[in-house]
């Protein structure tokens, strides 16, 4: 049996709002600040523009909080970019899915490592 390792979804609900925040807008949010456009990062995703859009807006809406500022195009093209609380929310869902991580491997070491061979 070749090597197995733990691999976990993650994200963040509400009453109001199933998936208010996880991974996907996790990386969604990464490959914005990384692109510069909303389209870009969303083809750098594979994912459709109108399905990032709608992605963002559901956080946005869940959160109560703007993740990015569109700027429309022109001659240069639009550009979007992470708001301060976009870049904050990047900053602390890094952290808090790499405790999540750190976590999960000393579970996997505990309960299930040893019956790998």
């Amino acid at each position: 049996m070749k090597k197995l390792r733990a691999r976990f979804k993650l994200w963040l609900s509400s009453e109001d709002a199933e998936g208010a925040f996880g991974d996907g807008k996790w990386r969604l949010l990464k490959a914005i600040d990384n692109k510069g456009s909303l389209n870009a990062a969303s083809k750098s995703l594979r994912i459709s523009y109108r399905k990032a859009w709608g992605d963002l807006k559901k956080a946005q809406e869940a959160l109560g909080v703007n993740l990015v500022e569109k700027q429309r195009g022109g001659v240069l093209g639009g550009k979007t970019t992470l708001t301060g609380q976009g870049e904050k929310w990047v900053k602390a869902y890094t952290k808090f899915r790499s405790d999540i991580e750190k976590e999960v491997a000393k579970a996997y070491k505990r309960h299930i490592a040893r019956l790998v061979k």
